[in-house]
């Protein structure tokens, strides 16, 4: 697998993102499945595995814990901290939290979880608004001396506040959703992060399943698929979103290579500063994810690609109002 920085660390090109090994997308996944597909992408060269406390409140840690913690010493572990499941008495239930005290209790049990002495890269899963980001990153920077986190990032953060985080600890890597569906950073944060040296780390390159081949039944989602709250997936958006698929896979055809490895070149060809981690529950998907590294893209294909699917050619926001009120959009 061809390697690239992720701050400190070198890593594979493209890695792994494991909430689909517990829940967001289809039919809930076995333990039996979880297991193969992250046993697969380390046989397959993959050194860099996401998770987060917030997956499966906790279930996508524990699988990772229980799988790789024997394999420690041979991939880059990062998770994230500052949103997870509370236990409420109806039941568990997502909480942004970003204080201090929250911070160190959700770290403390994704290292149980995990099953290691150290996280090598510690995210901000959300910030907070209640609570100065500076008061956040400044908890997480004790968690670097204490030897528990090695290295520090933040998700869905805008240009801004990656400024205010990088005052008080250098940031490592900063993640956010992009593909080629979803453009936010190019507005201001890639241009930011580059500025600082601050890797950036994809999720939902494959636009959430969208460009990866046949077309999605959004009927038949599974009751608990977060994509039925999504508004690119509502049926007056996604009927005009299907239109860009056969343009899309003519150029895939064009190139060699199946619309999944497509949308994942094209990340990759951003700079070498970019790193996807698509997720899946399948082996097959895995595999033909990894074949993007190998798919080369001429100027006039990327061209081609941009002009073709873009912030002015998709159809519908990519959260919902709830959702969107709970990133850092402001200067994004």
């Amino acid at each position: 697998m061809n390697q690239r920085q992720l701050g400190p660390f070198s890593v594979s090109a493209i890695g792994l993102g494991c909430m689909n090994i517990c829940h967001a997308y289809g039919a809930p996944v076995s333990k039996e499945q979880a297991e193969r597909v992250l046993l697969t992408a380390f046989d397959e060269g993959v050194t860099h595995f996401d998770t987060a406390a917030l997956y499966g409140f906790g279930a996508s840690e524990t699988h990772v814990g229980h799988v790789l913690a024997k394999h420690r010493q041979k991939f880059t572990l990062a998770s994230k901290g500052g949103m997870a499941g509370v236990q409420f008495d109806d039941g568990v239930k997502r909480v942004i939290d970003g204080r201090p005290e929250a911070i160190r209790r959700n770290c403390e049990d994704s290292l149980r979880r995990l099953k290691t002495d150290v996280i090598d890269l510690y995210y901000l899963h959300r910030w907070d608004k209640q609570v100065p980001v500076e008061d956040s990153v400044g908890a997480m920077s004790d968690l670097v001396r204490a030897g528990k986190v090695r290295a520090l990032g933040l998700s869905e953060v805008s240009a801004a506040t990656i400024r205010k985080a990088q005052a008080v600890h250098p940031i490592t890597a900063v993640q956010t959703e992009y593909s080629l569906w979803t453009r936010n950073p190019e507005i201001a944060v890639l241009d930011t992060c580059r500025e600082f040296g601050i890797a950036f780390v994809a999720f939902s390159p494959v636009a959430r399943g969208f460009l990866c081949g046949p077309d999605l039944d959004v009927g038949a989602f599974d009751a608990k698929d977060i994509r039925r709250a999504m508004p690119r997936f509502a049926p007056e958006h996604f009927a005009a979103n299907l239109k860009l698929l056969p343009a899309y896979r003519a150029i895939a055809n064009d190139v060699g290579c199946t619309p999944a490895q497509l949308a994942l070149a094209w990340l990759l060809h951003q700079g070498p500063d970019v790193l996807p981690i698509p997720g899946t529950s399948r082996e097959d998907h895995l595999r033909d994810n990894l074949g993007a590294v190998d798919v080369a893209l001429d100027a006039a294909t990327l061209a081609r690609l941009d002009e073709l699917i873009n912030q002015r050619t998709v159809s519908g926001n990519r959260y919902n109002e709830q959702s969107s009120r709970e990133v850092d959009t402001e200067a994004y």
